[in-house]
């Protein structure tokens, strides 16, 4: 099997290398690409050097696989071209996923709407990835009426730029700005550009997804924030469910639900945390407590590594589905 990871030098893809290593992918050649300024650059990958090529030369080399960090305009540009030379792209931007001709895939939800036909396959936003995780099995057993979510997002979310920012700040240097803002000792309420209607692209794409995936019924409002962390996004949620529901039940549903890890023992001090979250796949929850101002209403707490589960992890986890099914 032939696999290319487009984007290979930046944040995310350089984890899509370490996840497809610690995971043993059945890949036989590596193609790591990259924009025309890192080829030739050497890619360490299980003990062997790949060199980074271009888009044309990997479109060229007709892979079987292709994942995609590569940002949306990349995506649009090159994702068709890879598909037509009879690869299948599993694409980590935005640019894909409210298509209605493309799927948006969360492995432990929806990877068996998948099938050989799907050539370009999008992965889900980071912060909607763990939302979605937490809501399914609830979902499944209560009815997710409505969400109610406020982010706490890594800085990672937004590239290496925004962790040199971060770095230099703290070192006392001068910077170039990822963010309008100093994000050192601060907190941006301000994840990618604002829309018409006030909220962000961010906040949007957590209402938009969400639907898609789950349920076109179930109402998400967020918002989301950018905090000075660089292990993983969390999120409170506040979730309202059509039925009432038993905490002791939901508890051990969650506990049950694969992907998820529950850390939950306020006796302990025990809760999710992005500290604790970093370089791990689960999906973490805690704080789950009775929302006492309402009726079937539920708070909890939802932490996980944005740059694994909520890409590198996710869109791996696609790829070996695809593999198991032999619809690659």
């Amino acid at each position: 099997m032939k696999v290319a990871v487009v984007g290979a030098t930046g944040l995310v893809g350089t984890m899509v290398l370490k996840v497809l290593a610690e995971r043993g992918f059945p890949l036989e050649v590596l193609v790591p690409v990259a924009s025309e300024k890192s080829v030739g650059k050497l890619i360490s990958y299980k003990g062997n050097d790949f060199a980074v090529v271009g888009m044309q030369t990997a479109v060229d080399m007709k892979c079987d696989l292709a994942i995609f960090s590569a940002g949306g305009e990349t995506s649009l540009e090159w994702a068709p071209k890879f598909a037509e030379a009879g690869c299948t792209v599993i694409d980590n931007s935005s640019a894909w996923r409210m298509s209605p001709d493309h799927k948006l895939i969360v492995p432990e939800i929806n990877a068996s709407e998948l099938t050989a036909t799907d050539k370009i396959i999008a992965n889900p936003n980071c912060s909607t990835i763990q939302l979605v995780m937490a809501l399914k099995p609830m979902h499944d057993k209560y009815g997710v009426k409505r969400a109610v979510v406020s982010t706490y997002q890594s800085i990672t979310g937004t590239g290496v730029k925004a962790v040199n920012q971060l770095e230099n700040e703290r070192a006392g240097k001068e910077t170039e700005m990822a963010y309008p803002y100093k994000i050192d000792m601060n907190c941006l309420p301000h994840c990618d550009v604002f829309l018409d209607n006030g909220y962000t692209r961010e906040e949007m794409k957590l209402t938009k997804e969400t639907k898609k995936i789950l349920d076109p019924s179930i109402n998400v409002t967020a918002t989301a924030v950018r905090v000075p962390v660089t292990g993983g996004h969390s999120e409170s949620i506040n979730v309202e469910f059509l039925k009432d529901f038993d905490l002791g039940e939901l508890r051990k549903m969650l506990h049950e639900t694969e992907g998820i890890t529950v850390q939950d023992n306020t006796d302990t001090n025990t809760y999710p945390m992005p500290l604790m979250a970093n370089d791990k796949d689960d999906v973490f929850v805690g704080r789950i407590r009775r929302d006492e101002s309402q009726p079937n209403t539920l708070n909890m707490w939802v932490v996980t590594d944005n740059l694994r589960k909520g890409a590198a992890t996710n869109a791996v986890q696609i790829g070996e589905y695809l593999v198991k099914k032999g619809l690659v």
